[in-house]
């Protein structure tokens, strides 16, 4: 019975591990030093709950929908993340000489603030779902009963613990983010990935595709 906490672990780890928009900008939030508790909270219970409804079984429901509209989810989250990404590479050479995370404009200190980007940054990506609800639904049809909600938790905790370890390890390095120069580096990573996450999306696109 345990190994289908393991498993639900593990499948959940080895879906998360790739760095997307929502792992970058809570890296970042890391680095300002600023709300990381709410920040991971938000992630994590926001992956638990679309992990629950996969499990649950919404997984074989939403599949059919995804396929009907998956050129319009995949298009127009590849354009939001594009103008985010040029919103990054803008900032990138706009940063003053000499930056914390007291000073910078580009942090966003409200909390309303950041779970505004945050929900749009996870909600509005098309990935997600197919990650966590499809996928994770999909394989969880093997189990039953407790196995079923054992499953679920693996998956929920490996998630809560990805974004622990990147919030509160990027915390530990924000005492090195004090120059233009780092930020400014930051800023075009950050942009790079959006970019690279658009692509990756309009590749998708059947009328691109074909």
């Amino acid at each position: 019975m345990f190994s289908a906490f393991v498993s639900g672990f593990f499948i959940s780890l080895s879906l998360i591990l790739a760095i997307g928009p929502q792992n970058s900008f809570v890296i970042r939030q890391g680095l300002l030093n600023q709300h990381v508790l709410a920040v991971v909270l938000f992630c994590g219970i926001a992956d638990a709950l679309l992990i629950c409804l996969g499990v649950l079984g919404l997984g074989t429901v939403m599949a059919p929908i995804f396929e009907d509209y998956a050129d319009l989810l995949f298009g127009i989250s590849a354009l939001w993340l594009g103008f985010y990404g040029l919103g990054r590479l803008r900032a990138a050479y706009q940063v003053p000489r000499s930056i914390t995370a007291d000073n910078t404009g580009e942090s966003i200190k409200n909390l309303r603030g950041i779970f505004s980007l945050l929900a749009v940054l996870t909600f509005a990506n098309p990935h997600v779902y197919l990650d966590t609800v499809v996928l994770l639904g999909a394989v969880s049809i093997g189990y039953m009963g407790l196995e079923k909600l054992l499953f679920a938790s693996g998956a929920s905790l490996a998630s809560l613990a990805f974004f622990a370890s990147i919030g509160f390890g990027a915390k530990r390095l924000s005492p090195l983010m004090r120059s233009a120069r780092a930020w400014r580096m930051l800023d075009i990573v950050t942009a790079l990935i959006m970019f690279i996450f658009a692509v990756t999306l309009l590749a998708q696109i059947s009328w691109v595709t074909g």
